[in-house]
């Protein structure tokens, strides 16, 4: 009826019924737009950009206390990932997860101090077409042990949000929520 609200109705069993529950491409809008829209724009291009490049890859979106991450990996163990693009209220970064520190990298684009992670900070989504990035994703690719199946169909697994979160914009920027 117009103008009425909808209450969740009861199963046989006497148990509430709850709405469909959003799609996880539907979650990860959501989270997205919690960002500046300058970052927004860099993470969703850099998306694109690595959705493109990984198909079969499965996306392992954790929206975290410090980021919103999401890796991507043959299976939806997190320690599989081999990439993960980060968000934060200011940038945006190329998670390399796995080997990281026995990547060549002669344009010394590689930032961390780890044991096994490094990083690039992408001043723009176009940054993961210099070849020297796409050098280091095809190395990373070849050290891990296990391949993305490319045959497979794109899948996104939300793991986990994180009750507490900082701030997804940076102080002064307003925290407008969508």
């Amino acid at each position: 009826m117009p103008g009425k609200t909808k209450r969740a109705g009861k199963n046989s069993a006497g148990a509430v019924k709850l709405g469909k529950p959003e799609s996880a491409a539907v979650q990860l809008d959501g989270f997205l737009g919690r960002f500046t829209p300058e970052v927004e724009a860099t993470a969703r291009q850099a998306l694109r950009k690595m959705r493109a490049r990984l198909p079969g890859a499965i996306e392992l979106v954790y929206d975290n206390y410090n980021a919103l991450a999401i890796g991507f990996s043959p299976t939806e163990r997190a320690s599989d990932a081999i990439f993960s693009i980060a968000l934060y209220p200011r940038w945006v970064s190329l998670f390399f997860l796995m080997n990281g520190v026995k990547l060549r990298d002669p344009e010394c684009y590689l930032q961390g101090s780890g044991k096994l992670v490094r990083h690039i900070v992408l001043e723009n989504a176009a940054t993961l077409d210099d070849p020297a990035v796409l050098d280091l994703m095809a190395q990373a690719l070849e050290l891990s042990p296990k391949q993305i199946d490319s045959a497979q169909p794109r899948r996104m697994v939300i793991k986990s949000i994180s009750a507490k979160q900082r701030p997804r914009r940076p102080a002064g920027e307003g925290a407008i929520l969508r």
